[in-house]
């Protein structure tokens, strides 16, 4: 687990903390369920729960109705085990020679899109004394992870022999869409046409997988036909929109459930044409007030958004002034009153009318689920709503 986890009832002083809320979780997870009322809800808490928390969050999906919950790497999976989480999960990013042994014994589901990863499934299992769970993924368009169609049927016939032999149970057939966040880009037809005929390809060779699974947030959210026996959301369980296109995160039914705050370290009067930070790509415009953000890059704080970054301090949005350094940046207040210790909140859900992670996303250049993601083990995590 990458993430600190501290109690609410902490000191509020603290130089920074995201703050989680819980019960948003669960709301976003019984929204996207209303979307997908026929299919079962995996949760996906892959890379600490999208730098929410893996294990709390894990829980509050579990509370409001997640059946599944995904993850990328075993350890992943396995730190879940280890903190009681006892129902159906799966996890899908594998190298040869890893733990499959142990997952198996764990009793998590796995993934083999090729016929190494097969082979050393059997071999673990056959080890274990107990058959695998697997969901063999299929490359539908994507050109990532999963079996290309050209050798599906190899790897069909693979999966056949050795569920026959007892070494393990085909539970899915799934793939993963490309450009669902983009509605009515012409390979999200494409992708399902290939993905039907994957899964009708395991049937003819004999396979009954218990779920078939292809839509990740975007398509649980917009793609009705794509829903089949199981739904991926990642981003929207944390209720972030996966996409401007998709529609706002308040349009959907979701909450954003972090919301970043931190103290400020220093306020101070400055003359004008005063530079400020690193190569003075920010001077003053005239006599002014700064005040000092004791977070940066080495928080998670993009870079990229140097002279951009939106920051709520004394009741109004202030830009990054300067370049963001590894622990610290600055805004200009313009001579508003504030003092050391007020509280500036870089984002959350944006009822406040403080800025939100996609606000972030714009000013950097990338998307939300990189603002949330690589906030760092240094700023702790405070969980409310539990």
């Amino acid at each position: 687990m990458n993430s600190v986890t501290v109690s609410a009832t902490q000191s509020t002083a603290a130089r920074a903390r995201a703050e989680i809320d819980l019960g948003a979780v669960r709301d976003n997870v019984r929204a996207l369920r209303a979307r997908a009322p026929r299919a079962e809800l995996m949760a996906v808490v892959k890379a600490d729960g999208y730098g929410h928390g893996a294990v709390p969050c894990a829980r509050a999906a579990r509370e409001a109705g997640a059946g599944w919950i995904g993850t990328a790497t075993p350890e992943e999976a396995f730190a879940l085990r280890a903190a009681g989480d006892s129902g159906r999960l799966m996890c899908w990013v594998w190298t040869p020679g890893g733990p499959w042994r142990e997952a198996i014994e764990a009793d998590v589901d796995v993934s083999a899109g090729a016929l190494w990863a097969l082979d050393e499934i059997a071999a673990a299992a056959r080890a274990a004394g107990r058959p695998a769970r697997v969901h063999l993924k299929a490359d539908t368009g994507l050109g990532r992870g999963g079996c290309q169609p050209a050798e599906w049927p190899e790897l069909l016939a693979a999966a056949r022999a050795a569920e026959a032999e007892g070494a393990l149970k085909v539970t899915g057939v799934w793939s993963h869409f490309a450009c669902a966040d983009e509605p009515g880009h012409p390979s999200i037809a494409a992708q399902l046409a290939a993905f039907r005929e994957a899964v009708a390809a395991a049937e003819r060779a004999g396979l009954d997988p218990e779920v078939r699974h292809h839509a990740n947030s975007p398509a649980t959210l917009t793609l009705p036909e794509s829903h089949f026996d199981l739904v991926r959301p990642g981003v929207s369980v944390y209720g972030l929109s996966p996409s401007p296109e998709v529609g706002v995160a308040a349009e959907l039914g979701l909450r954003p459930a972090m919301t970043l705050t931190a103290s400020l370290a220093l306020v101070k009067r400055v003359p004008g044409g005063h530079g400020v930070s690193y190569g003075h790509t920010y001077r003053t415009p005239g006599a002014t007030t700064l005040g000092l953000v004791p977070l940066g890059y080495g928080d998670g704080i993009p870079r990229h958004a140097s002279g951009a970054g939106p920051v709520l301090v004394a009741g109004k949005w202030r830009s990054v002034a300067g370049r963001i350094a590894m622990d610290q940046f600055v805004v200009d207040l313009g001579g508003d009153p504030a003092a050391a210790g007020d509280e500036a909140v870089l984002f959350g859900p944006g009822d406040r009318g403080e800025p939100t992670a996609e606000d972030w996303a714009r000013a950097a250049g990338t998307i939300s689920y990189e603002i949330v993601t690589r906030l760092g083990a240094r700023v702790p995590r405070v969980y409310v709503n539990g």
